[in-house]
């Protein structure tokens, strides 16, 4: 980067980040303490973001109006965490030393010997044109990567602690277990690696995905118009992503999984535009109850859940699931029928005098936004070509 950035990175490093590694008696590792500062300042860049940007967003254009924000602290303090002390331990222990790895050890400057660069030199006299076509590569793979989180149920396990908030506010876009985290930085890093991409480099890529996905997570009723939504991922396209399941359509939130382009979506038939906003959050009541939960409980019950299902041989069948007793992955169309069973018997004994009118849908929760007619404005995009 400029000479700036450079001198700030240096003077962070040495001032702060080395004394405070020898502290810890971890400056012996291979990794560069220069990386764990470039990581510290692009995170407080992204938070300043949040909180001076996207956080004023909510009050001006929400898309739903909270009594209080209760539910979005966790998901704040999860991401101060991440950012300012997670993250930047990662890049130091694990990403600069396989970096290091798979450079074969080499740690002078010269002509790349591994990656895009050295698969087409001319890229090194282009760096914006090579910083896009990292990005195109990592945004797609994360694409993929995201849809398998879905599908496999021990990784919904995980995953599913991150559609458990009611409340989706511009914070929510860290909140996941430390297991999810490291899978996803991991497979992230390796294919970053293998086209050349340098830590430092890697940290912007975060930063902009990162970025990309705290605005797409962000309370506001913001879109970016009838072309560009196609292109990129904005609010009202992620919101539908993370609304809850719906009894009439159950897999109508099966959709929009893109972290800033929202071009994979439309062409592999994904994509969902112009539903009203709706309730996010989930309709497994085993999964909501997360939201009773703070910062470390919400960690313990969702490795709870990871850790009974990965264990099982039903957990590694791709399927949308809930979760019934002892975690149990169940194939959600079953759920719905046995919750429509239910839901029948309820009605007979209230009809009978013999029950209570007081059954709740599982699929209902308090403060959820009144569902708009499926209709209004509804375009499933389909794949093109």
């Amino acid at each position: 980067m400029i000479d700036p950035w450079t001198s700030s990175v240096t003077w962070l490093s040495d001032s702060f980040v080395l004394p405070f590694l020898k502290l810890l008696h971890l400056d012996g590792l291979s990794g560069d303490p220069r990386e764990i500062s470039g990581a510290l300042l692009v995170a407080a860049l992204q938070v300043g973001i949040i909180g001076f940007l996207f956080h004023p967003l909510e009050t001006w254009m929400p898309a739903e109006h909270w009594t209080d924000r209760r539910l979005t602290r966790v998901d704040r303090n999860y991401t101060l965490w991440m950012l300012l002390g997670i993250f930047p331990l990662f890049t130091f222990l694990v990403l600069s030393p396989l970096s290091t790895l798979v450079a074969g050890g080499s740690t002078t400057s010269g002509p790349a010997t591994f990656g895009v660069t050295a698969w087409v030199p001319a890229l090194n006299g282009h760096p914006v044109v090579l910083f896009a076509m990292y990005y195109l590569v990592y945004d797609f793979v994360y694409f993929w990567m995201h849809r398998l989180q879905h599908a496999l149920p021990w990784w919904w396990a995980l995953h599913s602690m991150h559609h458990s908030q009611r409340q989706m506010s511009c914070w929510t876009n860290d909140r996941g277990t430390l297991v999810d985290g490291f899978l996803q930085s991991m497979v992230l890093s390796v294919v970053g690696l293998a086209m050349g991409v340098a830590p430092d480099q890697f940290a912007w890529l975060m930063l902009f995905g990162e970025l990309g996905q705290n605005l797409s997570h962000t309370n506001t009723r913001l879109g970016f118009g009838p072309v560009f939504e196609k292109l990129f991922v904005d609010p009202r396209f992620h919101r539908l992503h993370h609304m809850r399941a719906d009894a009439q359509q159950p897999g109508l939130h099966n959709c929009n999984y893109g972290q800033v382009l929202s071009i994979w979506d439309v062409i592999f038939g994904s994509a969902l535009f112009g539903l009203a906003p709706r309730p996010t959050g989930v309709g497994d009541p085993t999964v909501d109850a997360d939201n009773g939960h703070g910062l470390i409980g919400l960690h313990w019950v969702a490795l709870q859940r990871f850790w009974a299902v990965v264990r099982m041989k039903s957990g590694w069948r791709l399927g949308e699931v809930s979760f019934g007793p002892g975690y149990a992955p169940i194939p959600v169309g079953s759920y719905t029928e046995a919750r429509t069973e239910t839901k029948a018997r309820t009605e007979t004994s209230r009809l009978t005098g013999d029950g209570s009118d007081d059954d709740q849908d599982p699929l209902r929760t308090e403060g959820a936004v009144q569902p708009m007619d499926e209709c209004q404005g509804l375009r499933r995009v389909g794949a093109v070509g």
